[in-house]
């Protein structure tokens, strides 16, 4: 290390930093930039609150731990805070007075990765905890911390290799990954034979710095105490070492205290399991291990799935038992739209290159075009009646636009299109299904899918498909079977079973039904005209802008695809709707930016710059920086003009044959003049909004934005 991992100056006894969490976080991560260990504040506090959004970090006993990988730290840094009064930092039993903030380079290598861990592990030490509350100086406090870290930061140098019992050293040699911490074992806690119990134990949070290490330290000073022989294999940023199979075979039950999915679940197939998310873990220990020894003596105990797949890292494995039904159910329908959404992004792109090479007619023959013809022979003029082509003369038949070359390429390119977008359906339902029961309800979530866009279910019938069949084999994964059965389970009588049960309700119960209810929305939409039509468009445009990317612009943008059919005239409205008002965020705020630069701190003028691209691709995101700064005059603003857009684009009757690529697709848009209308009037309902907005606040200065983001819309 360069310089110490904290100094006097990152620290502050007895403060009053705020009254909120946000402003105890932004008061230290200044400190950090301050004292030259971080060159970016808002860059810094950004990536600090979005850990902060994906769990609380307060931990019982009144210790908060905000942490975060950023490109803003320089050097691994620490933030010290006794505050008075505490703060909530979402912990349950109270809000905390001990604040230890800890950042970490986003592009460093692992060595402080693993100085922070030892960091982490010595907050589950009360003699740590209690000399932190009784620093009387900056000087007795950083005396306190480099105490737990020069050990690690000394190994850590040095190229020994041996392990100690300290955490400190563990967490240097990188033992730690594979904590191989064996206590003592002592009678009461065994098979019935005399034999001790022995468990093995997996910990992961998000970001993989503080939480995983307290957690696994939090089971081990709990095993250690009642001589239980405990293992555990931490998956965190410092890298994993992963348990060795023998002592996954020998254990008695497996605890898994995570908030990501569990790297190569299937080694523990079989083995009784209890799960909770990490918090559970540092705060209740205790309840963790007598479930887990309850759980090793069970033989009607859960057990781990020898469908579980042995895959990387997922996102999909929840937090364990403690994620209600709800979030989890949130979760899988968001995993199987963002699984659909890159196929609806090539094949639409691909269709509007189709219109835009052999025109908008050519959706009517491509088929016949692209499969007839070749690069050899190529068509001539084509006449087509109802869907097919003709002879020349027909009666009531129309010539294409195009011929020759590029009639064929562009209906090559639309089939190709068309390929992609045949997908989406069953990717969306099959996706869904991933994400309620793992790698297992792939191959029935698929099948609904398919069976959906066969039987005309559409988008609501992959919705159901893949939710049934999620839960369907989640709950066929608990089934109890011989051991001779169970290497046949996932690879055979799952997929079978779970394919059979969806099909058989799709087309004996539900297909009919979901059609004609997807009929019905269809012919409604079709029907709509005047003050109906753009009310819907109204409601689409403030979805889009709601939340800027987030679950209800995405639950917008996938009812606009899912019904996207180049001969429907209605979905084509709505898809330029949703197009047009997911730009009109970005475009505003970039153009507020220019028009009233003293609003808008130097940061936030660099992120307008930004935003205008990211408007201009369609990429609602690009105004998330300056929602997660004045959400209250931001977002009310942006939907204001996503209203008027959307409003606008169903008056105009303006349609889009493209899916996605905001003003680079205006050839698959028309009439084009409408699109453009539109969008300039959301985007200056908007600027106009936040600009009076921003006006009026008794606080003249800007807060900077976060820096812009790039997550596609």
């Amino acid at each position: 290390m360069s310089q110490p991992i904290i100094e006097t100056a990152t620290v502050r006894l007895d403060a009053d930093l705020g009254s909120t969490k946000d402003e105890v976080i932004r008061s230290l991560a200044g400190a950090l930039v301050d004292a030259g260990r971080a060159d970016d504040l808002d860059a810094l506090v950004t990536d600090l609150m979005a850990r902060e959004g994906k769990a609380a970090t307060g931990m019982k006993g009144g210790i908060a731990i905000p942490h975060c990988k950023s490109e803003a730290i320089s050097e691994p840094s620490l933030g010290f805070a006794r505050l008075d009064p505490p703060v909530d930092f979402g912990a349950k039993d109270g809000p905390a007075d001990l604040v230890l903030m800890i950042g970490a380079p986003a592009g460093g290598g692992k060595e402080h990765l693993k100085i922070l861990a030892t960091l982490a592990r010595n907050l589950v030490r009360s003699e740590f905890v209690d000399a932190l509350r009784a620093a009387a100086t900056p000087e007795d406090a950083v005396a306190v911390i480099q105490g737990v870290l020069t050990p690690a930061a000394d190994t850590s140098s040095s190229s020994s290799s041996s392990s100690t019992p300290s955490s400190a050293s563990a967490a240097s040699t990188g033992t730690t990954a594979t904590s191989a911490r064996a206590t003592t074992t002592a009678s009461g806690s065994d098979t019935g034979g005399g034999q001790p119990l022995r468990l093995v134990a997996v910990t992961a949070c998000p970001t993989g710095i503080a939480h995983t290490y307290m957690a696994a330290d939090s089971l081990d000073q709990e095993a250690a105490r009642r001589g239980v022989e405990l293992q555990v294999e931490t998956q965190g940023s410092a890298g994993a070492t992963p348990l060795d199979p023998a002592v996954i075979a020998a254990a008695d039950a497996v605890i898994f205290a995570t908030d990501v999915g569990v790297r190569d679940r299937g080694r523990f197939a079989g083995k009784p399991v209890v799960e909770y998310g990490v918090k559970k873990a540092i705060d209740s220990p205790a309840r963790v291990l007598d479930e887990a020894l309850a759980a090793a003596g069970d033989p009607d105990a859960k057990r781990v799935s020898a469908a579980s797949g042995s895959g990387g890292d997922s996102s999909t494995g929840g937090s364990g038992s403690d994620e209600h039904w709800a979030r989890g159910l949130q979760r899988a329908v968001m995993t199987g739209v963002s699984y659909m959404i890159p196929f609806v992004a090539a094949g639409g792109l691909l269709l509007a290159l189709g219109f835009l090479f052999a025109g908008y007619d050519v959706a009517f023959v491509w088929e016949e075009v692209a499969t007839g013809f070749t690069l050899t022979d190529l068509p001539g003029q084509v006449w087509y009646l109802d869907g097919e082509i003709v002879s020349a003369g027909t009666a009531g038949a129309e010539m294409l636009t195009h011929a020759g070359l590029r009639l064929y390429i562009g209906a090559v390119l639309f089939a190709i299109g068309q390929a992609a977008m045949g997908f989406m359906i069953a990717v969306l339902s099959g996706y869904i299904a991933y994400g309620l029961a793992d790698r297992p309800g792939i191959a029935p979530g698929f099948v609904g899918g398919a069976l959906s866009a066969t039987l005309g279910a559409g988008f609501i019938g992959a919705l159901v498909t893949g939710i049934l069949a999620g839960y369907l084999v989640r709950w066929m994964t608990t089934w109890k079977t011989p051991r001779w059965l169970s290497g046949l389970m996932p690879v055979v009588l799952i997929p079978l079973l779970g394919s059979l049960a969806i099909g058989l309700l799709m087309f004996l119960l539900l297909g009919r039904p979901l059609a004609s209810l997807t009929s019905a929305m269809e012919s409604w939409l079709g029907g709509m005209s005047g003050s109906s039509v753009i009310l819907l468009g109204i409601i689409l445009g403030l979805m889009m802008c709601f939340d800027l990317g987030g679950p209800v612009n995405k639950a917008a943008y996938t009812f606009a695809t899912a019904g996207l059919v180049a001969d429907n005239p209605a979905s084509l409205r709505i898809m330029a709707a949703v197009m047009a008002a997911g730009m009109v965020p970005p475009l505003a705020m970039g153009l507020a930016t220019v028009v009233r630069k003293r609003l808008f701190s130097e940061v936030e003028q660099e992120n307008g710059r930004a935003a205008f691209l990211l408007g201009a691709s369609f990429i609602t995101e690009g105004a998330i920086p300056f929602a997660a700064a004045d959400p209250v005059r931001v977002i009310p603003s942006m939907m204001a003009g996503g209203a008027v857009t959307g409003a606008l684009i169903m008056a105009f009757s303006v349609e889009s044959y493209a899916p996605h690529g905001g003003l680079f697709v205006v050839f698959a848009i028309s009439p084009v003049w409408g699109y453009l209308v539109a969008i300039l009037a959301g985007m200056l309902v908007s600027t106009t909004a936040v600009i009076l907005a921003k006006s009026a606040r008794r606080d003249p200065a800007p807060v900077a934005a976060p820096a812009p983001a790039t997550v596609a819309a």
